[in-house]
Order: structure tokens, then C-alpha cells, then sequence
């Protein structure tokens, strides 16, 4: 009996893929950098499910390839092609499982779609605070597996922190239930952490509870010109001992960024009408109103602050529309301390001006966490990511900053990683990936 039977028989044959039409979505990624084939695409509807395919597999030495929304940025949800492998893609398992008003938490499927996890939490009167740009396609099963960060990183943590437990399948088939609602629990090693940010080289998160938090009452938007990026980081700190943890958005908005959305996205408007060098979108939450502290805060600058729901939307379309307006350049996800961030880009630049003077830098993203988008333009540079790379990761590593912030590895970064990470770091991933996957058939060539 051939692979794709079996397979048909744990699942149903209408959740077996192989037609090329039907396969296409799933062997691509989503900024179409990364495609390969793969036997087919097989579509479980539960932990059981899983559970049975991953064991198959095993015993068939046959890759898996977990995958959510595929919107990653990394290649690190599509097949590589170097070997038998499948796509597990987890979009059918999206059942609420349980929601605790009382313990603030909501056990969800892998394939939830981030959105949906949202509006449940909302309509509870919660908060589910992770917030990205995908969030409307993106599953919280790929959220998970990349750690992902967003908007809100600077109140409410990672994914990561947003977790209290996890259902895991193994790569031999067994289930790992963490589903536990625990805030503290000293029990020996925290288990989640592992599959936290791994994406899917260590196993495949099926269900996990998340934690909720209080519904804002109140919220205040801003939109805010700047002289510079260092400008920025002083207006946080200056902002945060007014307004203490009230801030939970502080995004950094170049000029080039807003130009980008003003040129791709019809009817789109600048906030301020005449330019400035870069801007910050700040978003502020509170159970009690915030505008008239918001707007003392902002004495003396020149800002935007949002006079209604329909303003406040207006101002995050713009932040939310960049990563489209830019689409075709060298790509950067990275972070450092906050206070190098005008280090960064003030060398960074510099070098990159040196090399190509034609260059154009699209930067933005969460300085309030350190974590900056920082693309690099024009489109022929494209064939010159080698070289790119090398001085934006060179002066990322010189600032003691990361090259991966929130987007993961996968292939994208799976060989550069190695220059810039500790030999005994990456020889302690090696030996848990060993421990966990010693067949090496979970999301083979990503990561390590």
C-alpha cells in the first residue's frame, strides 16, 4: 500500500493532496522565495490524527513539514525537496477547546487563525494581545512555533510569554499534554519552552492555553514626526515615566516607509502633510481615558492623536500596509538593545551608502522592543543579499544585537546563524535536536 493510502486512511483521502493545483499554496512560501515539492499535503482534523501521521512517517522515514497560515517570512514552513517529505498542514484543527473567564485563559487548536482567537477573547471581555499584520490568515499554531512578537511586544512579551501550556505530538507519534492553566509551576523543567520558538524541528504543537488579559477600556492613538530615530528612543523613555505601561505600541516609521504606502496604497494620506525624517505610531491603553494624558505628554510636539475609532484605524493601515508597499528588496528581521538602535542605523546606513550609493533603506518596527524591519532597496540589490547581509549582520553582531527578532530561521537564515551564534549554543541545539528527533524527520534543513 502506498504512502498517500495509508496516509488517506488516517484522514480521509479528500485531505490527502497531491493534485498540483491543490498543492501549489502549500509548497510556496509566501513572499515565493522558497518552493519545493513534496509527496502530498495531508490536512488532520485532530491530535489523534496527527498523532497516527507523524508515527507513520517515522516508522516510513518519511519528513514532516508542519504548517499553519504559511505566512512566515523565513522559508520555514515550505518543503526544502532534499528528501521524502510531507506537508502537515493544520488548518482543520481550529476548535475553541475550553475558555476560562475566571483564569483568564483560552485553550485553542494549532490551526485557530490568530483573528479568530482574538474576536473569542474579545467577546468574553479579554484580551488576546498578540497583534501582526497576518493576523487575518496567520494560525496560532505557526505563531507559537516562531515566537512571534508584533505591535503589542512592549506590554504584553512574545508569544512566548502569552503561553501557559502546550499539547504537543513528538516525532515518534507519542502526545505530550502540557495543557495546564498554571501560572506557577515548579516542577522540574518548563517543557514548553522547547517547542516555543523551535519551529517545528522538535515536535508539532496541536493545541495550546493562552492568557488573557483585561479588556482596555480606553485607548489613545498617536501618530508623532521625528528629527531622528535617536529622537525616538528618548521620546519612549521620556514617555514611559509619564505614562508608565500604558504604552503598549511605540512603532519607529521611516520617511521612505511612508512614501512606500502613500505610492501602493490608494487613498491612503500623510498624518501631517509635510514631511518629516521618520515618525512614531504610538498606541496607549488604559482602563480609564487617556486622551487628555496623551496629549500633555505630547506638549510641544508635532503629532497626530486619533479623534475617533476610524482615525485610529486609518493610522495603523499605514503601519500595517508597509511590509506590501516594499515587497521586492534585501529583507531584515533584527534586534538589538534599544539604546543602539541609532547606532545601527546610523552605521548600518552609512556602510550600505558606501557600497551602493543608489541605496534606499525601508526601516520601521517595534523600537519598543528593539526589534527593527530593516529592508534594503532597490529591487537590483536583490541579487547582491550576499554581500547586503553581511553589513547589516556585521554591524548587527558589532551592536551585540540578534539577526533573527521575531521571523525565526528556517532556510533563509539557517547558514548565517552559524557565524553569528555561539559554537556551544548551536551545540546544544544540536544535541536536544537529537534527543527529541533522532531520525531528524521534524521540518528538516530549517533552523539547524
Amino acid at each position: 500500500m502506498t504512502l498517500q493510502r495509508r496516509l488517506a486512511d488516517i484522514v480521509g483521502a479528500a485531505h490527502v493532496l497531491t493534485a498540483p493545483g491543490d498543492t501549489k499554496p502549500y509548497f510556496t512560501d509566501w513572499r515565493k522565495q522558497y518552493s519545493a515539492p513534496a509527496e502530498c499535503v495531508v490536512r488532520p482534523a485532530s491530535t489523534e490524527e496527527v498523532a497516527r501521521v507523524v508515527a507513520l512517517c517515522a516508522r516510513e522515514s518519511v519528513a514532516v513539514v508542519p504548517q499553519g497560515g504559511n505566512t512566515g517570512l523565513v522559508g520555514g514552513s515550505v518543503p526544502t525537496g532534499a528528501r521524502r517529505e510531507i506537508v502537515l498542514a493544520l488548518g482543520r484543527m481550529n476548535r475553541i477547546r475550553a475558555l476560562d473567564a475566571l483564569n483568564d485563559t483560552l485553550t485553542v487548536e494549532a490551526g485557530c487563525v490568530l483573528a479568530a482567537v482574538q474576536r473569542v477573547a474579545d467577546e468574553a471581555g479579554r484580551l488576546f494581545p498578540l497583534s501582526l499584520a497576518a493576523e487575518g490568515s496567520c494560525q496560532i499554531g505557526g505563531n507559537l512555533s516562531t515566537n512571534a512578537g508584533g505591535v503589542n511586544v512592549l506590554r504584553y512579551g512574545n508569544a512566548r510569554e502569552l503561553v501557559l501550556g502546550l499539547e504537543v505530538v513528538l516525532p515518534d507519534g507519542q502526545v505530550w499534554d502540557g495543557l495546564r492553566g498554571l501560572r506557577k509551576d515548579n516542577t522540574g523543567y518548563d517543557l514548553k519552552q522547547l517547542f516555543l520558538g523551535a519551529e517545528g524541528t522538535l515536535g508539532v504543537i496541536t493545541a495550546a492555553v493562552l492568557r488573557l488579559y483585561p479588556k482596555p477600556a480606553a485607548a489613545a492613538t498617536a501618530w508623532i514626526a521625528l528629527d531622528s530615530a535617536r529622537e525616538a528612543v528618548k521620546l519612549l523613555a521620556a514617555l514611559r515615566e509619564r505614562l508608565g505601561e500604558r504604552i503598549s505600541a511605540f512603532e519607529l516609521v521611516s520617511r521612505t516607509c511612508l512614501e512606500a504606502v502613500l505610492s501602493h496604497v490608494p487613498g491612503t494620506r500623510d498624518p501631517l502633510g509635510a514631511p518629516h525624517p521618520w515618525y512614531v505610531l504610538a498606541q496607549f491603553a488604559d482602563t480609564e481615558d487617556l486622551q487628555t494624558r496623551v496629549e500633555q505628554a505630547l506638549t510641544g510636539r508635532e503629532a497626530v492623536i486619533a479623534q475617533s475609532v476610524e482615525q485610529a484605524r486609518s493610522l495603523w493601515r499605514i503601519r500595517e500596509s508597509i511590509p506590501e508597499a516594499q515587497f521586492a528588496n534585501v529583507k531584515h528581521d533584527i534586534s538589538m538593545p534599544i539604546s543602539r538602535i541609532p547606532d545601527f542605523i546610523g552605521i548600518a546606513g552609512d556602510a550600505l551608502a558606501a557600497a551602493y550609493p543608489a541605496v534606499r533603506v525601508f526601516c520601521f518596527g517595534h523600537v519598543g522592543d528593539g526589534n527593527l524591519h530593516y529592508n534594503v532597496g532597490p529591487e537590483p540589490l536583490l541579487e547582491k543579499r550576499d554581500a547586503v547581509n553581511r553589513i547589516v549582520y556585521d554591524t548587527v553582531q558589532r551592536l551585540g544585537g540578534s539577526i533573527s527578532a521575531e521571523h525565526g530561521l528556517g532556510q533563509l537564515k539557517r547558514e548565517a546563524i552559524r557565524s553569528h551564534k555561539q559554537p556551544l549554543e548551536l551545540e546544544l541545539m544540536r544535541r536536544l535536536k537529537a534527543a527529541l528527533d533522532p531520525k531528524g524527520l521534524m521540518n528538516p534543513g530549517k533552523v539547524l
